[in-house]
């Protein structure tokens, strides 16, 4: 899998880089601001990006702002943005488009590598993978959401790994019920959010995003 990297910190860069060609992945370039990094992704149309959302020249939004336009030019380009910070702002921002392979993850989620390399993969894969301290930010701004205030407490654990990414069998492994309980779950919870039902897991996850997005 050939990979772009782009992130600031020499130690945090350095350190993917190591990381993610322990696992196999072979890194095309590994860029400390925004212009560079627009044009590696542009140019070189890796499987995935990894994109800090602060970068040089002004520590603001470079990074997120290559990382959009780099998908404007080549439609789908598989992107996972890291932050220091929660900003739900930047996180509607990258799943305006709604075509899926995009990651938010804070930078904290490096630390654990396995974990990390399985989200970048499956963003790579073309799913959704957000953090979960993004999924609860945006639970918390909806939490006066009547739909939402409808759900059991299973369905709301259910509808939070469902915006996680997690498929059908990791939500059953990690509430250690059958796959079946949890496709039934997964069934009220978009009835009662009034959301289509797609065998598509990872339009599921978008129409999930969506809605606690609004």
């Amino acid at each position: 899998m050939r990979v772009v990297i782009g992130e600031d910190q020499f130690l945090l860069r350095d350190g993917l880089v190591r990381l993610l060609e322990a696992h196999g992945m072979t890194i095309v370039a590994a860029l400390d601001n925004g212009p560079d990094l627009l044009n590696a992704l542009v140019t070189e149309k890796p499987d995935v990006g990894v994109v800090d959302i602060r970068l040089p020249p002004s520590f603001t939004d470079e990074g997120l702002r290559a990382a959009i336009e780099a998908r404007r030019q080549v439609p789908g380009l598989p992107v996972l943005v890291l932050s220091q910070y929660v900003e739900r702002l930047y996180v509607n921002e990258l799943l305006a488009d709604g075509a899926g392979a995009v990651g938010y993850q804070l930078k904290d989620r490096v630390l654990d590598g396995d974990h990390f390399v399985d989200v970048l993969r499956g963003v790579a894969a073309g799913n959704t993978m957000m953090d979960p301290e993004v999924v609860s930010r945006l639970f918390t701004h909806n939490t006066r959401d009547r739909a939402l205030e409808s759900l059991t407490p299973r369905e709301n654990d259910v509808l939070r790994l469902i915006a996680e990414g997690r498929s059908n069998s990791n939500i059953a492994a990690e509430l250690f019920v059958t796959e079946k309980a949890v496709s039934k779950h997964i069934n009220n919870i978009l009835a009662k959010l009034q959301l289509p039902v797609s065998e598509d897991s990872n339009r599921r996850v978008q129409a999930v995003l969506a809605y606690l997005r609004h």
